[in-house]
């Protein structure tokens, strides 16, 4: 969700609040009302399948374009000055891994040669480092599972003297055990305990993960290059729920009945634009996040792609990891 394209009240409303806060000392996080026993608990549907653990008993044949993969969509997004109009997720980095997700979507603002996790304007008091290690931290601890991450530059950069590939380049080599950066879609049995990188920000250098820098807007459209294919359904301004819906359903289809090797990655978040542009997360995901429980709990196998969810929870994606078995 492109936040930044808010309308002038709304990014006023939302600036004036988190404009200037760039470091975790200058933003005093609410204390999240977490039901962590609750949210990491596996229905008993999923019960023979752990979610911390799912991938660790699939092939290693098995491509990670063959899999349904519960996702996050801006996946570090917890802060907001104004209720709806920024927080995307409930649960920390590690407690969604821990529910099952494998993939995340990273948004990061490029400030002094560092990343700091963004959502539009708004800071989310965390910084790539502690993204890093929350994931550094699971794969080591389930070192047969692998974490796919969308990393995109957002809002302003500022301070800088190298580029947002530069300073990436930084962070992979500090953990640079843990990175893949190939530019084909792997195999499971290539990248256990690793992270695979879907990279939506330019290089100069490559290969540098799988190249996804030709990012349609407010569509569903496809990425083909000479190492792999991507379709993705992104409709992230959502006037109508139920033509979301139908866009999302329709890349089910398409991704459970086609035998190739598309990565296809299908985003079930989005906002709806209120007066003054001001956008209502909450007004798309009350709605969207029931329609997918029903959805697998009739389509109970397939290959169904990666789901990026706002305020996923360990049900709702056990739903979507056990149509892997």
């Amino acid at each position: 969700m492109k936040t930044q394209r808010f309308m002038p009240v709304a990014g006023f409303l939302l600036s004036t609040v988190f404009f200037s806060a760039c470091s975790k000392e200058d933003v005093t996080q609410p204390a999240p009302a977490l039901r962590v026993e609750n949210e990491v608990a596996v229905t008993a549907q999923a019960a023979a399948v752990a979610m911390n653990s799912w991938m660790t008993s699939l092939a290693d044949n098995t491509s990670l374009a063959a899999l349904s993969i519960p996702g996050t969509h801006d996946s570090g997004a917890r802060v907001e000055p104004v209720s709806g109009t920024a927080k995307c997720q409930d649960l920390t980095i590690a407690q969604q891994l821990e529910a099952g997700v494998r993939f995340l979507d990273i948004r990061c603002r490029h400030i002094g040669n560092a990343f700091a996790i963004h959502h539009g304007s708004i800071y989310q008091n965390l910084n790539f480092d502690d993204v890093l290690g929350a994931c550094t931290s699971f794969l080591a601890a389930h070192p047969k599972e692998t974490i796919v991450m969308s990393v995109k530059e957002e809002y302003d950069a500022t301070d800088n003297t190298r580029s947002f590939e530069q300073t990436f380049d930084t962070y992979v080599q500090k953990y640079s055990s843990y990175w893949s950066t190939g530019a084909t879609i792997p195999t499971l049995g290539q990248v256990r305990g690793k992270i695979v990188l879907v990279r939506r920000f330019g290089a100069t250098a490559t290969p540098k993960g799988i190249e996804a820098t030709s990012w349609a807007d407010n569509t569903t459209f496809t990425i083909s290059n000479s190492n792999a294919t991507l379709k993705v359904q992104d409709q992230y301004v959502v006037p109508d729920n139920n033509a979301k819906w139908t866009n999302a359903t329709n890349l089910f289809t398409e991704s459970s009945t086609q035998s190739n090797n598309t990565l296809y990655i299908n985003f079930t978040s989005g906002y709806k634009s209120l007066i003054f542009g001001i956008p209502s997360i909450t007004t798309v995901s009350n709605a969207i996040n029931p329609k997918i429980n029903t959805y697998f709990t009739t389509n109970t196998h397939g290959r169904y792609g990666i789901i990026p969810m706002d305020f996923v929870n360990a049900d709702r994606a056990s739903l979507i990891v056990n149509t892997n078995f």
